[in-house]
């Protein structure tokens, strides 16, 4: 059960109380970005998941029954929101390999035609799921606004650190923050049918 410090911060936190966000982040913060280093391998990915737990356990407080200590609540979340990011970034390499290899096609001098309708019922299930994810993912990250695609493109696929990317396009840090965080939220949105997978066979009956 959660303590009494703890109850008291949630009931702040679901008031709006812009004096409990600062305080979660000064009682967790460190616990969250030791356990968001530990599956993001990179400090810097470690923060911006950190500072994105932050934001969700004060925006979702009201969400918190209770029925467990604080600390296991904000944890499970740290989690989900670093294990979604590896995946969103394993989908964005994996759209521009994709990409990259539909390009060579094309420059080739291959006589054959440039476009020809894939024969999906020779395909295994996983391997239609990834052709399906991988042009989901293309296509999304094609739809972004250009302010927010060329963040999520250079750091998510290219791998360029926040400075790296920042000094390419001319911004502050703190700018390009802020646009790769909403290119995120964006592309998530719009890759929300992947969250637990694509149904290959239609749906499964009701039990009777």
């Amino acid at each position: 059960m959660q303590s009494t410090p703890d109850r008291e911060l949630i009931r702040r936190l679901r008031d709006a109380d812009q004096t409990a966000v600062a305080e979660l982040a000064e009682r967790y913060g460190p616990r969250i970005l030791q356990l968001s280093l530990r599956h993001m391998k990179n400090r810097e990915d470690a923060e911006e998941v950190a500072q994105d737990v932050l934001m969700k356990v004060a925006r979702k407080a009201g969400a918190f029954r209770g029925d467990a200590a604080l600390s296991s609540w904000i944890y499970r979340i740290t989690f989900n929101t670093a294990m979604s990011r590896l995946r969103s970034r394993r989908l964005a390499r994996a759209a521009d390999q994709e990409r990259a290899r539909l390009e060579r096609s094309a420059d080739s001098d291959d006589p054959r035609p440039e476009r020809q309708v894939p024969d999906w019922s020779r395909l295994p299930d996983e391997e239609l799921l990834r052709a399906q994810i991988r042009r989901a993912v293309a296509e999304a990250i094609s739809e972004l606004p250009e302010i927010y695609r060329e963040p999520v493109v250079l750091r998510d696929i290219e791998g360029l650190t926040t400075q790296e990317a920042s000094s390419r396009l001319r911004l502050k840090d703190q700018t390009l923050k802020s646009r790769l965080h909403r290119g995120r939220l964006l592309l998530r949105e719009r890759l929300q049918d992947f969250s637990g997978g694509f149904s290959l066979h239609g749906p499964t009956p009701a039990c009777c």
